[in-house]
């Protein structure tokens, strides 16, 4: 390995080593410096706001269907929008058609977001 190989390998190395160790230090420093008060409320299970007595057990608990289908309307709006960054970057070089183009998207979007207000998809009872 030449010199000139190993100085365009560099900015990667340096990134790793960063992206390892950054962490690691924080991770350990958190570990000394931090206090450790640890009591049974503070290791037993919570999640959801659901009492720890009421879901243990049973593990095939049905839950409303409400939860994913907001989860999955999330989802979907959330990566939609992902796409208007990149457009947002291209904006200055854009012309009539970049910005018709947008304005379809967001129509799209728009008629996605109509639907699922009239079908009751975020009204919770």
């Amino acid at each position: 390995m030449n010199s000139l190989e190993v100085i365009s390998v560099l900015p990667i190395a340096l990134t790793i080593v960063l992206a390892v160790s950054v962490p690691a230090a924080i991770l350990l420093l958190s570990r000394m410096i931090g206090p450790r008060n640890d009591n049974a409320d503070k290791l037993s299970a919570y999640e959801c706001g659901i009492p720890e007595k009421i879901s243990s057990g049973n593990a095939r608990r049905r839950f409303a269907v409400k939860f994913y289908l907001v989860a999955l309307l999330f989802l979907l709006f959330d990566v939609e929008i992902v796409f208007l960054f990149p457009w947002a970057v291209w904006f200055p070089q854009q012309h009539a058609y970049g910005i018709l183009s947008m304005f379809v998207f967001l129509g799209i979007l728009f008629v996605g977001w109509l639907y699922v207000v009239r079908r009751g998809g975020i009204e919770w009872e």
